[in-house]
């Protein structure tokens, strides 16, 4: 079965860095894109960050550019995502993501991680 397990979520204080990692199993994740997604209380879930886990090719949210950066391990089977200078308002529950079409719904979730930020 495919499963991906993320990890590295926790409490920061403001202008500090978390890195998240999500590990991969059961699927080819090197034929693949990836992403992340966040969703805080009463918000609706929204796109952080895609890395092609074959070509390493990335884009980002808004939100995420120039403080967050989405990367990928040298078997391509496990993506990351740096994020520095963080804010009280990164605080959601983020998820790992990978789809196995472009222009299609993400086909598998990780479980999230809880990623609070105080000020």
């Amino acid at each position: 079965q495919v499963q991906l397990v993320e990890s590295g979520g926790g409490l920061v204080q403001a202008g500090g860095s978390l890195r998240l990692s999500c590990a991969g199993s059961g699927l080819t994740f090197s034929s693949y894109n990836m992403g992340w997604f966040r969703q805080a209380p009463g918000k609706e879930r929204e796109f952080v960050a895609t890395i092609s886990m074959s070509t390493g090719n990335t884009a980002y949210a808004d939100s995420a550019k120039g403080r967050f950066t989405i990367s990928r391990s040298n078997a391509k089977d496990t993506v990351y995502l740096q994020m520095n200078s963080l804010k009280p308002e990164d605080t959601a529950v983020y998820y790992c993501a990978v789809r196995v079409r472009t222009r299609s719904a993400y086909d598998y979730w990780g479980q999230g991680t809880q990623v609070t930020v105080s000020s």
